[in-house]
């Protein structure tokens, strides 16, 4: 299967951080996140690209990111609203002042998706190794008669975590063949002097292994995932114990709901790559740090694509 599409989940606020993350510029030129994953995916061959957005930020985003991508990809724009998708009949809670989460936002690519698709975060950085891994495994796998074939790539969990607060990740469970076993969604993990804790209700802590595998969003996904992702919203939003006015939606626990229930083969890959992103507004600094060290050692150019372009930002 050549064609391949790329889906960046740009919808996202940024509420801890405190402004458009994913438009706050990082590298010399001032590069942002997106830009590294977008020149990532070209160079591993990708030629459609996906952008979830807010509908408020569709100008905005296009002067920075979109028209640009236009001269290297075929660009298609979905937008995620707290209204999109429902089923019909259900009722939006006044106090529900967000989106339903990611599995919403990637179900609602269906209409512009017919081809396996990599799907990740806009604020996270995720290196050149994983995205070619996954694309080269997407490329050549396909859904079997009796089960769905996905994939995804986990990275060692005490290299993902902020240093400034707590932060949400897919602990997996992984066969000895490398296959997910299973993978739940833990929304508030932290590091503390004695090692790395989770909580569920903010009061009970339990440990986790530095090298735990984290699934960091980025996923490998046929379009068989698009029903599951429909059924599986419309049992969310009709299950007593989901709190409408703040409970979102993850693909992470769609796919591990999938794995456990042996309706998909979710085949993990490792990377040796770094990981990094901006969660909070402390973490920027690290990541222009990594990033400049990275151009040092010329696993990037300081000017990403082949052409000259203008500075968008000044990166001071």
């Amino acid at each position: 299967m050549d064609k391949l599409t790329l889906v960046i989940m740009a919808a996202g606020i940024g509420s801890r951080y405190g402004g458009l993350k994913q438009m706050d510029p990082v590298g010399p030129n001032g590069e942002i996140i997106i830009d590294y994953s977008l020149y990532d995916a070209w160079r591993a061959g990708i030629k459609q690209v996906v952008f979830i957005i807010r509908p408020e930020l569709e100008q905005v985003f296009k002067e920075k990111i979109g028209f640009e991508a236009e001269k290297h990809f075929e660009v298609s724009y979905v937008f995620q609203e707290i209204d999109s998708g429902l089923p019909p009949g259900f009722k939006v809670p006044a106090s529900r002042e967000k989106p339903w989460g990611t599995g919403q936002a990637v179900m609602l690519c269906q209409p512009v998706i017919s081809s396996n698709f990599l799907v990740l975060n806009a604020d996270d950085f995720y290196g050149y190794e994983a995205i070619k891994k996954l694309a080269d495994y997407m490329r050549q796998t396909k859904d079997e008669p009796s089960y769905y074939n996905y994939a995804l790539v986990a990275y060692r969990l005490g290299n993902t975590l902020s240093e400034h607060g707590q932060v949400a990740r897919g602990i997996c469970r992984v066969s000895p063949d490398g296959y997910l076993l299973d993978l739940r969604e833990r929304t508030r993990v932290q590091k503390f002097p004695d090692g790395i804790k989770y909580t569920e209700d903010g009061q009970t802590w339990q440990a986790l292994s530095p090298d735990d595998l984290a699934s960091m969003n980025i996923f490998g996904l046929t379009p068989s995932i698009f029903p599951e992702l429909e059924t599986r919203f419309k049992s969310f939003l009709a299950d007593p114990e989901t709190d409408l006015s703040k409970a979102e939606f993850y693909i992470p626990e769609v796919a591990g709901a999938l794995s456990r229930e042996k309706k998909a083969k979710i085949r993990v890959l490792t990377t040796e790559e770094r990981w990094f992103g901006v969660t909070y507004q402390q973490d920027r600094s690290v990541v222009k740090t990594s990033l400049y060290q990275l151009i040092k050692e010329g696993k990037y150019p300081e000017k990403l694509w082949p052409q000259d372009r203008p500075k968008r930002f000044s990166s001071r």
